[in-house]
């Protein structure tokens, strides 16, 4: 039997939507200290800058690629004390999920469960470079997700807007 065809306590197969998390692996890892060993000397505070990015492929039907980028740059002064950049992946399978629901799982869910691994390889990377440790704080991806959902209405909007117009001025 098939993890598929296992039955429920109550004697059914399972049915509806499913998530699993097949495989979790570092796609890129960078790690750049240009100014050691002069920047160990410097002083001042340090100014940290964090970008995420993320990609999604769909490997078949019900597999998918995710991967979170996470660029963390630390500067003092003008001068760049290292950057670490780390693209965290995995395969999800995801099925049983009608379009929007998918959606908000590959832009929400999937992510959740890359960003610890991401956060504790930059961390590690950050030390191994011989910085103070740092931590990223957590990240509330749902927020980002409709945050991301919001302008993509507005900017449809607009170029709806603009189609409308160009539509109207050549009507005239």
């Amino acid at each position: 039997m098939s993890a598929q065809d296992t039955p429920t306590g109550n004697g059914a197969t399972p049915t509806g939507p499913s998530f699993t998390v097949e495989k979790l692996y570092i796609k890129d890892l960078s790690f750049e200290a240009p100014g050691t060993p002069q920047v160990f000397n410097e002083e001042g505070q340090p100014q940290l800058q964090m970008n995420l990015n993320q990609q999604v492929q769909r490997l078949s039907d019900e597999a998918f690629e995710v991967v979170l980028g996470v660029t963390l740059t630390c500067t003092i002064g003008e001068k760049t004390a290292y950057l670490a950049e780390v693209q965290q992946a995995g395969v999800f399978g995801l099925s049983g999920f009608d379009e929007i629901t998918l959606e908000v799982m590959l832009g929400t869910h999937c992510p959740n469960t890359l960003y610890p691994y991401a956060r504790q390889t930059v961390s590690d990377l950050i030390t191994a470079g011989g910085f103070p440790p740092f931590l990223l704080q957590p990240i509330n991806f749902e927020a980002l997700y409709a945050e991301s959902v919001r302008q993509r209405a507005a900017q449809a909007q607009v170029q709806g807007d603009g189609l409308a117009g160009a539509e109207t001025a050549g009507n005239a």
